[in-house]
């Protein structure tokens, strides 16, 4: 029997144009019918703050808008003149052509037409990411394969010190420019030379360094492992995988000393950057203990209806740093089940002995009966997507929009890794607490 699924908090692989779009100056070509644009951008953009656009997102995507012909005859020709079309019109450094699930399913030989502008010197790669294939992590996956292929190119010496920095998904994570710069931030400050091609001021300028790198640094329970694996693969580039997007003081300064240790830094430099930085962390959660910590205003549990980046994260922050006790943890990213034993793992390991049941489903709908039989002491904290507002109402229950859809927010720079990400996480919680105490 058919089952639906309720309250989708991802698109599909095809949505990986965005991932493109984060990196300055570069431009997806969608190989894909009228229409897919246009819901991706609304789900991945527009939902997310309202920030989906920029230089040449949004409606000026080029796309082939293929139809019953190209299905018939084929796309290539198509596919052909837009992209020579859009090398004409638009002023860009990079070009990828992704493809939907039309193109994928007739089988038209996509590959064939960018070699062609390849061999001309054209900066043309594509990436065949038909819907059907998988989520839109699944899609950024294939996309960052496929400009690794087929526009990096092997570097003659390795730069000392210099640390690709792969982390959140680019738009799918509402607050993912803050986090990245948040994530550079404090790489640098243990003296390291961090190396991000997302967000502003980046680009080719950074994509062309990253098989410099002395190594490649990956921020994520999942998402990119397989790329960082094929970079050591084709340029002999070693990895250090670090499972938990690091939120709050006690993460933070595992992450530091996991990465400094890692990079042979010394230990001192590390321990004065963390000192520093937690004496500034407490400074502020000391003014605010006695609203914190206030019994009449906590919340005491919480559930997690958000991507494994968020649901390990944030729940590591409010149990080991804010003393809250977890409930179900849902993750909705869709991740595959050779990964999910270790992510599950990361739950049985708060600070004195506190674990959190998981739950992983792409299904919101299954979230919220779960949650509804759940017999809550006090408000609950609901920490996941606009789509669980209603629930929350109904639970006389706090919410908080951290992952997608993210409707009801504007996210700019926001960022919620590391020590100062952790108290804007704490203030926007908190706030939503005090509001109704007026």
């Amino acid at each position: 029997m058919a089952q639906y699924i309720e309250q989708v908090r991802h698109v599909c692989s095809l949505g990986a144009l965005q991932s493109v779009l984060a990196i300055e100056r570069a431009v997806p070509i969608l190989h894909a019918g009228p229409g897919c644009g246009q819901k991706l951008w609304g789900a991945l953009g527009f939902q997310n703050g309202c920030q989906g656009s920029g230089y040449v997102g949004g409606h000026s995507v080029p796309c082939t808008n293929i139809g019953e012909k190209e299905v018939i005859f084929g796309g290539n020709e198509r596919l052909r003149d837009i992209v020579d079309n859009s090398l004409k019109i638009i002023d860009a450094d990079l070009f990828v052509v992704v493809t939907g699930c039309t193109s994928d399913i007739v089988g038209d030989d996509v590959g064939e037409v960018t070699r062609r502008f390849q061999e001309q010197g054209k900066p043309v790669v594509y990436a065949e990411t038909g819907g059907f294939k998988g989520t839109n992590f699944f899609g950024h996956e294939l996309v960052i394969d496929s400009i690794i292929d087929q526009y990096l190119q092997p570097a003659k010496d390795v730069q000392a010190g210099l640390v690709n920095i792969w982390s959140v998904v680019p738009f799918h994570d509402a607050f993912w420019v803050g986090n990245l710069k948040e994530l550079e931030s404090l790489i640098s400050e243990i003296g390291l030379t961090p190396n991000v091609i997302f967000g502003p001021g980046k680009g080719l300028a950074s994509l062309n360094k990253v098989p410099q790198a002395q190594f490649n640094l990956l921020i994520s329970p999942w998402v990119g492992l397989k790329n960082v694996q094929h970079l050591e693969e084709k340029f002999n580039t070693p990895y250090l995988h670090y499972p938990v997007l690091p939120i709050g003081p006690t993460e933070t300064a595992k992450f530091l000393r996991t990465v400094g240790k890692y990079a042979g830094l010394e230990e001192k430099r590390v321990e004065k950057v963390i000192s520093r930085h937690e004496a500034d962390y407490y400074y502020y959660i000391e003014r605010s203990a006695d609203v914190l910590l206030e019994t009449r205003l906590l919340p005491r549990r919480f559930v997690t209806i958000a991507d494994s980046f968020y649901a390990v994260g944030i729940s590591k922050f409010l149990v080991n740093d804010l003393g809250l006790l977890p409930e179900t943890q849902y993750i909705t990213d869709g991740v595959s089940e050779e990964y999910q034993e270790n992510i599950a793992a990361e739950f049985q390991n708060f600070v004195d002995g506190i674990t959190a049941n998981v739950v992983f489903t792409n299904d919101g709908g299954v979230a919220h009966e779960d949650i509804r039989k759940i017999k809550f002491r006090g408000r609950p904290l609901i920490l996941g997507s606009s789509w669980d507002k209603a629930l929350a109402k109904e639970l006389n229950g706090y919410q908080l929009s951290v992952s997608m859809p993210v409707s009801d927010r504007l996210a700019l720079n926001r960022a919620y890794t590391g020590y100062q990400g952790a108290l804007r996480l704490a203030e926007d919680i908190y706030s939503l607490v005090l509001a109704d105490f007026q």
